[in-house]
């Protein structure tokens, strides 16, 4: 069995070590998968031996929260955890604040026996109240032999509060020294945790924005004829729920009554209405058109698209490759760096100096592994990562772009490959008019199509307005009446005469011209729609109409080619368009007509491959891809799907904003490692003086206020370098020469197979 949860309390990568080495201790567990991006963890077992109480208590006692299933109380328990740092940060503060007042007034001069065991006591109270759950973390690290801040952190608590306690008795250990450095370290990391909880909140809130768009009832048709709004997941197949226009169909069904066009695009990469009719069946989260339908239930849940869907996302996050973060991989040598140099100084300074001197310096030598400790602890280190993403954040946010995940950062830096989906990524998602053919000598022809369209609540109706008033204008003309037939197109009577505008068969024209079927067919094949147009019965134009190129993406890939990434789209949509699409961009390799599992397939190839892969998209069927892929991102114009399951969101459909993506995540990498340099070299400087066994707490908490200061410098007073946004492009894209490859969905495994001629 299978069992998915969100947790949390995880703050970096030790903490997926630690949940899937205890988890797998347990016997009947199979497998277990870590996600610190979506804070998810997924669990194989077999439950004739575990149950999923017996693996939410494990979870617990590792000291992680088990979150509400339910998406926006999952949220609201996040916004909790965030309040609850807040509460730590805010009274290891005050803490900090009392114990630096009394420290400075000892500096000055003030003495009393008394201030030592106050020290003692604001110790004592930061490490184990807003610290405690420090401690709990670090004991639990332990137990599963992992080195993390967490133990580095307790070490250096630890020290103080040994030099301090020493200090009570033996005078050369400044003892209130020794425990302010218990209560600034702890405090520091208090704040540090804080820090990171709000970078993964910051995003969430906007995320949940987002989601909450998205309606989560429908309307059910009881057997009394009588509605009622209900939510979804209450459906049972057999029940018939309304679906009205511009609504999402909210289930797998078949239309019991009514028609209506259907856009399937977020579901198949088809960007044109689907006519569904009574017997049609109809696909959850498809968009309803223009006309009320009633849709019978014939599959619920996991049995549904969607609930495929879901299980393709779980295996792609299941099979998603780890990310183990730069601190995290710092860490793994500096902890026992840190521990090993202790150790070095008690050797040092005892059988050392013995075997020198004659004599053993056993005070020097516990000084000076203490000096180790407190010295050891890097208090900017915890920031270092958090700092730079909320400033790379904050300017994502200006420009549009939500970063969920801090990995997401890391890996940008490491990308090789991008794969784009097509509709609502590259295109519009929408039709557009992109030729037309004129029986006349002008095109005033356009002023009556206007008319007898404008009313017109159909895509192709809207689009065919749209054209025509760019070029003609708004006309005065008026329809008196206008009447569609569904899947046709529609009849109105502008100025007394009769105007047709819908497809070739149900116009019923005849054409024998050569040049005009050659027009015809050309644009069938590419797999655009064409629509004609007669007045009075005789044939005026013909249009062809298709989902368009956005203005910014032949811009924006030419841009990224030159930046050196491998570029490939995966649709679902048909090979015909999808070969007309690469072709306009530039695009060498296409894979086409792919079901979700199969973009996921593409993606996890490449990685096996050795490749890190963005993934850009939007629809339902993107999912499991954005899921696999190494950064996930979604448009924000996309289902809620799409964005749950992506890393980063670029609000709206803009997709220039694909390029500061990326420029940001290495900017925000770059800082990162540059926090990280400024965080160690006072550690750097400090473990060897702290290793002579002369130097004072104090010179510690002066270290740690300049290390913070200097991250704190580096992440905010310096300007991010990144470029300005990319422009609509005025031109072709290079490397036009080369023939396009396009693959349908049989060859879509040799096509993710990479050779020396074509690279994906």
């Amino acid at each position: 069995m299978r069992l998915q949860l969100k947790i949390g309390g995880m703050v970096c990568s030790f903490c997926a070590q630690a949940i899937q080495k205890a988890l797998l201790g347990i016997r009947g567990v199979q497998e277990v998968y870590v996600s610190l991006a979506h804070e998810e963890i997924l669990v194989e077992y077999e439950p004739l031996f575990v149950s999923e109480a017996k693996v939410r208590k494990v979870l617990e006692q590792l000291g992680y929260t088990v979150r509400n299933p339910d998406r926006l109380r999952a949220y609201e328990e996040a916004e909790a955890e965030l309040s609850l740092q807040r509460r730590r940060l805010r009274t290891a503060g005050m803490l900090a604040g009392v114990a630096l007042g009394l420290m400075v007034a000892m500096w000055l001069g003030y003495r009393s026996p008394v201030l030592p065991y106050v020290m003692l006591g604001l110790a004592l109270v930061t490490w184990l109240g807003p610290g405690g759950y420090i401690l709990r973390m670090a004991m639990h690290s332990l137990r599963w032999k992992i080195l993390n801040q967490h133990v580095l952190l307790e070490l250096a608590a630890l020290a103080g509060l040994g030099g301090g306690l020493i200090g009570l008795w033996i005078p050369r250990f400044p003892a209130g020294e020794f425990f302010g450095v218990t209560v600034f370290v702890t405090t520091y990391h208090v704040l540090s945790g804080w820090a990171s909880v709000l970078v993964r909140i910051r995003a969430s809130r906007a995320i949940r924005d987002l989601l909450e768009l998205q309606p989560s009832t429908v309307i059910r048709l009881n057997e009394d004829g009588s509605e009622e709004e209900v939510p979804v997941v209450e459906l049972s197949p057999g029940d018939y729920v309304l679906v009205r226009p511009g609504e999402r169909v909210p289930i797998d069904g078949i239309v019991q009554g009514g028609e209506t066009e259907v856009d399937e695009s977020i579901v198949t990469g088809e960007s044109m209405p689907v006519t569904k009719r009574p017997g049609d069946k109809v696909v959850g989260g498809s968009l309803n058109q223009d006309g009320r339908v009633v849709v019978e239930v014939v599959a619920v849940g996991e049995e549904t698209f969607l609930g495929q869907v879901v299980r393709h996302i779980e295996a792609a996050r299941a099979m998603k490759p780890g990310i183990l973060q730069l601190v995290d991989r710092v860490l793994y040598y500096f902890v026992s760096g840190v521990i090993s140099v202790a150790l070095l100084a008690l050797i040092i300074w005892i059988p050392g100096a013995w075997f020198i001197t004659g004599h053993a310096q056993s005070l020097r030598a516990i000084y000076a592994m203490l000096a180790v400790f407190v010295m050891g602890y890097p208090c900017a280190l915890g920031m270092a990562t958090p700092l730079a993403l909320i400033r790379a954040g904050g300017e994502a946010a200006r420009r549009g772009i939500l970063f969920r995940a801090g990995e997401a950062f890391q890996v940008i830096s490491e990308i090789k490959v991008l794969a784009f989906d097509k509709t609502g990524t590259l295109t519009l998602g929408r039709p557009e008019v992109v030729d037309t053919w004129s029986f006349t000598p002008d095109m005033h022809w356009l002023a009556w199509v206007q008319a007898a369209e404008r009313h017109s609540e159909h895509p192709l109706g809207r689009a065919i307005v749209r054209f025509a008033s760019s070029n003609v204008g708004d006309t005065s003309l008026k329809a008196m009446t206008f009447r569609v037939v569904r899947g046709g197109g529609v009849i109105a009577h502008v100025e007394g005469q009769e105007v047709c505008v819908g497809s070739l068969p149900f116009l019923r024209v005849d054409i024998d011209r050569p040049d005009v079927q050659a027009w015809i067919q050309r644009h069938e094949v590419s797999g655009h729609t064409v629509v004609a147009v007669t007045i009075s019965g005789n044939l005026v134009g013909l249009l062809a109409l298709a989902d368009t190129l956005k203005d910014d993406a032949v811009a924006t890939l030419e841009r990224l080619r030159e930046q050196g990434y491998r570029i490939i789209m995966l649709t679902g949509d048909a090979e015909p368009t999808a070969r007309k699409i690469a072709k306009s961009l530039g695009i060498k390799d296409v894979l086409a007509r792919l079901r979700p599992e199969e973009k996921a397939a593409c993606i996890r190839t490449l990685q096996q491959q050795g490749f890190r892969v963005v993934m850009i998209g939007d629809g339902i069927n993107d999912a499991p891809a954005l899921t696999q892929a190494d950064v996930g991102i979604a448009m924000g114009t996309g289902t809620d799907i799409a964005i749950e399951s992506a890393d980063v969101v670029i609000m709206g459909s803009r997709l220039s904003s694909l390029v500061e993506v990326l420029e940001l995540g290495k900017e925000a990498y770059t800082r990162t490692k540059q926090n990280m340099i400024l965080a160690f070299s006072f550690n750097g400087i400090g473990i060897p003086v702290a290793l002579t066994g002369w130097l004072q707490p104090v010179w510690a908490m002066v270290a740690m206020v300049m290390s913070v200061s200097a991250v704190l410098m580096n992440a905010f007073a310096r300007p991010l370098s990144i470029k300005a946004p990319v422009r609509s492009p005025m031109g072709r894209p290079a490397g036009m020469s080369r023939s396009d490859r396009v693959c349908g969905q049989q060859d879509a495994a040799m096509c993710c197979e990479m050779d020396d001629q074509v690279p994906l």
